[in-house]
């Protein structure tokens, strides 16, 4: 487990982390997301032990990661761009992560290398930018960490290879104590891997929550009725996010359980109620306006 206790930094009179307090459970896929500037990359660096918080500390599995080698061989630290080696080929990447990481797992990295149809002996310089994003996940995936951190990991890829870099995730999990950390600007990136999810607002956590809860907890309604009065009386019995109306067809996005707002609907003799599945986008908008943001338009 990674725990984020009070974390603050800045550079200078930029204040990019403050008061930073989360948690990443064991076994999830944690999403953190955020704008540009945000301060993802500096979180992921301070997580990885590669910069030390001005104030606060990171504890992962219960000691702090900063000048802490034993600790710092449990976490692989992917940027959003990947430094090799000049004139550099896969295999002489795969020899260097090898030294660095002693559970570096070669036959799972040449089988992976394959799959994606690339070259041990080739020389990376010569990969595309989507190729390059593609090898530094491989290299990631195959050093064994419990803890892998990727930075905008699905920057540069084609729609096909972001399912496949996913579905190895999702295998990793199944077969080892494995714990990735993902940072992008895009939730929908992270929508259809991530149990978890952060969102990072200037510098800070405005939301940590399990995503099955949030799902749980939040839903969206399209229903008719009739009587105005019912309508209304409907509206004011159930906690309301959000609404609009559309001729006779009423939108609601409301928190409770999908049991007790249809329970209420059925009072009202509706002609016609569903319950829609809401986006990840639709849940945060919802839940940061809820919390005083107004974030339509800073992150989506």
């Amino acid at each position: 487990m990674i725990e984020i206790n009070g974390v603050n930094k800045s550079f200078g009179n930029i204040k990019a982390l403050d008061n930073v307090i989360a948690s990443i459970p064991d076994g999830s896929i944690f999403g953190l997301v955020g704008t540009n500037g945000a301060g993802k990359s500096t979180m992921l660096r301070i997580l990885s032990g590669v910069l030390q918080a001005d104030t606060g500390m990171v504890l992962v599995d219960g000691e702090d990661i900063y000048e802490n080698p034993e600790v710092k061989h449990k976490v692989c630290f992917l940027a959003d761009t990947a430094y090799f080696f000049a004139n550099a080929t896969v295999r002489t990447m795969a020899d260097y992560y090898a030294i660095t990481y002693p559970d570096f797992d070669w036959e799972r990295f040449e089988e992976l290398v394959a799959k994606f149809g690339l070259e041990m002996k080739q020389k990376i310089n010569t990969f595309s930018k989507g190729m390059k994003k593609q090898i530094s996940v491989l290299l990631g995936i195959c050093t064994g960490t419990k803890y892998l951190l990727c930075d905008e990991t699905f920057d540069g890829l084609d729609p096909v290879m972001r399912q496949a870099v996913k579905s190895i995730f999702a295998s990793e999990l199944m077969v080892r104590d494995f714990t990735p950390v993902i940072a992008s600007h895009s939730l929908r990136e992270l929508e259809d891997i991530c149990d978890h999810i952060g969102l990072l607002h200037k510098g800070g956590i405005l939301l940590s929550k399990d995503l099955e809860d949030m799902k749980f907890h939040i839903h969206k309604i399209q229903c008719v009725i009739q009587d105005p009065v019912l309508e209304e009386q409907m509206l004011a019995e159930l906690h309301v996010l959000q609404h609009s109306k559309r001729g006779s067809l009423l939108t609601v996005v409301a928190r409770g359980t999908k049991q007790e707002i249809l329970m209420c609907i059925e009072g009202k003799n509706p002609l016609f109620s569903e319950i829609i599945p809401l986006t990840l986008e639709e849940i945060f908008i919802s839940e940061t306006e809820v919390a005083g943001y107004d974030v339509k338009n800073l992150i989506f």
